[in-house]
């Protein structure tokens, strides 16, 4: 403004009408841009306190048993429990492998209907024998089809937290590692 009135030529001095025109418009584009601040820092402690409260409401699930999807078993003496997608009614069969791809035990789960199907290994191989501790691979299919079967891991959540926007609230799966919240699929 105040280098318009300096550039402009005497012989045709400004309309007072023009100047207060320009003025107001001045006016209403600081007005503008304070808000737009202020709705970005509203929108960033919105998004920060949507966080928080995920993960505090989160923390109710330290110490329960919950199904995220995993290709591998985590064997330390006892029972390991895990659970199928089936997608189509039939007979289900789990394949276990060790660290070398070797099979080491195949568990029958018989005809089973549609959503998740729960198994449990209890530690031994195909012939009876306890199998050292240690993480294995785990597989199922439909029977003898070739179709892969989504796998689920059974563990204790230890711990939530927040891994940032691209991954978002998390939890710590004893046997698995950290899952995003959203990949739980049962909490027992």
């Amino acid at each position: 403004l105040t280098t318009q009135l300096q550039d402009q030529d005497p012989t045709q001095p400004m309309d007072n009408s023009q100047m207060a025109a320009e003025l107001a418009q001045f006016a209403t584009l600081s007005t503008t841009q304070d808000i737009d601040t202020n709705l970005q820092t509203l929108s960033s402690n919105l998004s920060s306190g949507m966080q928080t409260s995920q993960v505090l409401s989160a923390s109710n699930l330290v110490g329960k048993q919950v199904l995220v999807p995993s290709s591998t078993l985590d064997y330390s003496g006892s029972a390991a429990g895990g659970a199928v997608n089936v997608t189509t009614a039939g007979d289900v069969v789990v394949t276990i492998k060790d660290s070398s791809g070797n099979t080491v035990n195949t568990i029958d789960l018989g005809t089973q209907p549609v959503g998740l199907s729960q198994f449990s290994w209890n530690g031994t191989d195909s012939n009876g024998n306890t199998v050292a501790n240690g993480t294995y691979s785990i597989s199922a299919n439909n029977g003898g089809s070739s179709t892969a079967l989504t796998t689920y891991a059974s563990g204790d959540v230890t711990g939530v937290g927040y891994g940032g926007s691209s991954t978002g609230t998390y939890v710590q799966v004893s046997g698995v590692g950290g899952v995003p919240l959203s990949q739980v699929a049962q909490i027992n």
